[in-house]
């Protein structure tokens, strides 16, 4: 997991570095450059020596990073190289100035760079005199240093570099050579607030940004984390012990943490299908008999290794002709208008005796009484993990912690924004403003783990770490999707729960199912990537996110997913 810390925090890692690691400042500025310079290459399809910069500089330590920049594509034989500072030279100080004086030095020099500097009151100089048809445009103006919207000339370079972006999309088919084919941010798109994932007004939108030591806020939640394209941590010299004691309890999920689960839970040879847990899936009704089938269906393909789904005995028909024929299909009592009723309590029980994990909820009517008071006596009666999702989430709403399993079993809560205030018993939609601090209070209050939907998804343990999902796309915005994440947990939580070696304790437990929900919540919205790369985002259904969950495995741990 990389941890997400503020902009105070950044310059005090800075700050511990030079001073208890002997490490000169002008070392961690060079090697913020080189990191950048290495992301950069990698992603270039003429190659560093063939291709042209513009780096937009301003006069803080983020235009510092721009100059040192600008000096290692020299070093690297770029084709040319264009260094613009927004405002004086005079006027910069510290390891900036070095670095904007190296610069200076090297185009005076006659090496294949320029370096101009163009003050607040230059701007129609700049519209004239500055070209945006470099392969590469670096924005290194402000990075995290920004508290207040921009204006000025800085205003106008934002929107230089936007223009151009739009005109590079909208004209990409007649000339893919006009426009720069990669905009690189530093830290993070100036116009950003490091701390703040609001907009406070105009910003670059990158399509990569390089961001030093650890994540901001901005660079990962919406919707400033929009304007981030793809994002790219590099380390500057810092050592992993002063970010792990720095003070944050906010992470972003790492595609190398859902690697270590996925090569922890393989399968092996001599496992079989109870090494890989069994999910009972209690679900549907009368009128609504596909999101038990898309749910089932998922949990099997996550990789759960027996499934059965429990539904009411006018939906065990059309269930079972949709659902894979690998799922078990058991009926239970209902009421009079097709849903579960509180008579197949000791028939639900008798099933979860076999299982692993439960999950309740896809499809099961929230609207009768009975079935409410089924779901509000069965949990409590569980002593394995359960994961509550729609109209079960909507039947313990306000949720009070008194609807908890067994031995301190842990519970994982799946709502969309509308569930979350049902079960914070609020209508104010204001209460989930901060997401971030809602998801974390709601968790360590209840002592649950709360994966709350939406764009970028977000993660809560009740010890207050809060992991931030970075996968996923607006594709997902589309019925059964919500189903299907649900059969995707209990898949990852049934492969988890069903190892020997697991602890019994319950904040082991809980520990475990922390790591198996974000491995879940990381897959299945990669898996929505690709299917949406497939078909588009509009034409995207859930049980494409199923179909792809192979891809998303094999991307991940290919080794492992061979025999």
């Amino acid at each position: 997991m990389q941890k997400v810390i503020s902009a105070d925090v950044m310059r005090e890692l800075d700050r511990l570095t030079v001073e208890r690691c002997a490490t000169p400042s002008l070392l961690l500025m060079e090697a913020a450059a080189n990191g950048a310079l290495e992301a950069i290459a990698s992603r270039l399809k003429s190659g560093v020596s063939r291709t042209g910069y513009l780096i937009l500089c301003g006069s803080g330590n983020n235009g510092g990073d721009g100059a040192a920049l600008a000096r290692a594509l020299v070093r690297a034989s770029a084709a040319r190289v264009e260094v613009v500072l927004l405002g004086s030279l005079e006027r910069t100080g510290g390891d900036a100035r070095i670095n904007f004086e190296i610069v200076r030095a090297l185009a005076n020099s006659g090496a294949r760079i320029t370096f101009r500097e163009f003050l607040d009151n230059d701007t129609a100089r700049l519209t004239e005199d500055v070209s945006l048809t470099h392969n590469v445009i670096v924005d290194a103006v402000f990075g995290t240093g920004l508290s207040r919207p921009v204006s000025g000339i800085h205003l106008q370079v934002i929107n230089l570099i936007n223009d151009h972006a739009r005109a590079r999309s909208e004209r990409a088919f007649e000339n893919t050579h006009a426009h720069a084919e990669l905009i690189v941010a530093l830290d993070l798109p100036s116009g950003l607030i490091a701390d703040d994932p609001a907009l406070s007004g105009a910003c670059v939108h990158a399509d990569l940004t390089v961001t030093f030591t650890a994540p901001k806020l901005a660079n990962v939640m919406p919707p400033a984390a929009r304007f981030n394209g793809e994002l790219v941590t590099v380390n500057v010299g810092t050592p992993a012990a002063f970010l792990d004691a720095a003070a944050s309890q906010t992470f972003v999920t790492d595609r190398q943490d859902v690697r270590a689960w996925l090569k922890r839970t393989r399968y092996v040879p001599g496992s079989y299908k109870n090494s890989h847990g069994h999910a009972l899936i209690i679900a549907g009704s009368r009128d609504m008999n596909g999101a038990p089938v898309l749910c089932a269906g998922a949990a099997h393909a996550a990789g759960a290794g027996l499934v059965t789904l429990v539904t009411p005995h006018s939906a065990h028909h059309a269930v079972s002709s949709r659902v894979q024929p690998e799922v078990m299909v058991a009926a239970l009592d209902e009421t009079s208008d097709g849903a579960i009723n509180t008579l197949a309590l000791p028939r639900a029980a008798q099933l979860s005796e076999r299982a692993t994990v439960i999950a309740i909820g896809s499809g099961l009517s929230s609207s009768n009484e009975e079935t409410i008071g089924f779901v509000r006596r069965f949990v409590p009666q569980a002593k394995i993990p359960v994961v509550l999702d729609a109209d079960a989430l909507n039947a313990v709403a306000p949720f009070k912690g008194k609807y908890r399993p067994q031995n301190n079993a842990p519970l994982i809560l799946t709502p969309h924004e509308g569930e979350m205030r049902r079960l914070m018993n609020t209508i104010d939609k204001d209460a989930l403003a901060n997401r971030i601090q809602a998801t974390r209070d709601f968790a360590v209050n209840h002592k649950v783990i709360l994966v709350l939907k939406g764009e970028r998804v977000i993660i809560a343990a009740p010890d207050g770490k809060v992991f931030i999902n970075p996968t996923g796309n607006p594709g997902t915005g589309t019925a059964g999707t919500g189903d299907t994440l649900t059969g995707i947990i209990a898949g990852f939580l049934a492969q988890e729960f069903a190892r020997e070696e697991h602890a019994d304790d319950s904040e082991s437990q809980i520990e475990a199912a922390v790591q198996a929900t974000v491995a879940a919540v990381y897959i299945a919205s990669l898996a929505a990537d690709f299917a949406a790369r497939e078909t588009g985002m509009r034409a995207m259904l859930a049980s494409d996110i199923r179909t792809h969950l192979s891809r998303a495995f094999r991307t991940l741990d290919p080794d492992g997913e061979m025999p």
